[in-house]
Formats: C-alpha cells, sequence, structure tokens
C-alpha cells in the first residue's frame, strides 16, 4: 500500500526539467492598426490598417521568451479621404506596388507590471528593418492566461518615418509617426 502511495505521489510532481509549454494564439482577423503623424503641424492625419495577420508563442512561466510574428497589409490601408490614401500608398510613403507588407517581429519581452511590458523586435516597412520597442497592455497578466483563453492587447510604438525611406512631403508630413495596434490573440489547437 505504501509503494502505492509514494508511485502515486511520484507521478503526481512534474519534473524539475520539463520543457516549459509555450501558448499559441493566432492573430484574430477583427484586429487593427493606427498611424497617426502632424500635418502642417496644426493637425494629425490617420491611417488604418484593417488587415492584421500573425501569431504570438508565449510561455506564462517566462514571458521574456514571446515570440511574436505580426503582419500589415499596406495596399489595404484607409484613410479619411482619397487623396491622402492614395499618397499613403503610393511611392512616397508605403510604395504598395514594390512591398504590401509591414512587419514586425519581436523575441523579448519585458514586463513592466502583471499586464504592462515592452517587446522589442524588428520593424520592416519597404523592406527597411528597423529595430523598435512597442509599448504593450495586455488584457490580463501572462501568468494566469489559460490555454483555452483569447487574449487581447494594445500596443504602441513611435517611429521616424525616413528611417524607413518614406521621406516624401516634409515640410507638410511630420517626421515622428504614432502606431497604435489593438490585437485580438485566439488560441489556437
Amino acid at each position: 500500500m505504501m509503494r502505492w502511495i509514494a508511485a502515486a505521489m511520484v507521478a503526481l510532481v512534474p519534473a524539475a526539467d520539463a520543457a516549459p509549454v509555450a501558448q499559441h494564439y493566432a492573430v484574430d482577423p477583427t484586429s487593427s492598426a493606427t498611424a497617426r503623424v502632424a500635418f502642417f503641424g496644426v493637425t494629425t492625419r490617420r491611417a488604418r490598417f484593417p488587415h492584421v495577420a500573425g501569431s504570438v508563442a508565449i510561455d506564462p512561466a517566462d514571458p521574456s521568451r514571446i515570440a511574436i510574428d505580426v503582419s500589415l497589409d499596406a495596399s489595404a490601408l484607409t484613410a479619411d479621404d482619397d487623396l491622402t490614401r492614395n499618397r499613403l500608398r503610393g511611392p512616397a510613403f508605403f510604395d504598395v506596388a514594390h512591398t504590401r507588407e509591414v512587419r514586425f517581429v519581436g523575441g523579448h519581452l519585458r514586463l513592466l507590471d502583471p499586464t504592462h511590458a515592452t517587446i522589442e523586435g524588428t520593424l520592416t516597412a519597404r523592406g527597411v528593418p528597423r529595430p523598435v520597442t512597442l509599448d504593450v497592455v495586455f488584457s490580463r497578466p501572462i501568468s494566469q492566461t489559460a490555454a483555452t483563453q483569447s487574449l487581447h492587447l494594445s500596443g504602441r510604438t513611435t517611429l521616424d518615418r525616413t528611417d524607413f525611406g518614406m521621406t516624401g512631403y516634409r515640410l507638410i508630413v511630420g517626421r515622428r509617426v504614432t502606431v497604435d495596434l489593438d490585437i485580438t490573440l485566439r488560441q489556437q489547437s
């Protein structure tokens, strides 16, 4: 009887060297991104990216090992008017005739509190990769996510558009662009 109890206790204790299990999520198609930039120094122009795709893998035991890969389709961007939309899609900005994808790939998360973090990675736009840091807020603490739950994250970064070769209209359009992400993650099976 004692052997049976001891064997049951050993079976219930996880191995110390067991590999952590990452939770894999797909970006929900309802997710979006918005970019804002100063216009004539007195107002702001916005562009919305309605087509967001990608995946995220998170290890709740060690969230610093996040793997995030999110893409935006610049050819689908929308703006408040046709002229702005067409210029943003054109060669002075996203040049969607040559490169449609804007992509963020991140691999290191630093928790600032249970739901607030920064993610370091690379943003590629117009085929030009640059390091960026996303400031993100999760809908719940990463350490408390269950494998079947969805997760929401909002993220923000500010960048210099000229770093990506977007140099048109310098006297009219500001250099600093704020990008906001609104992403829902769905558990992958």
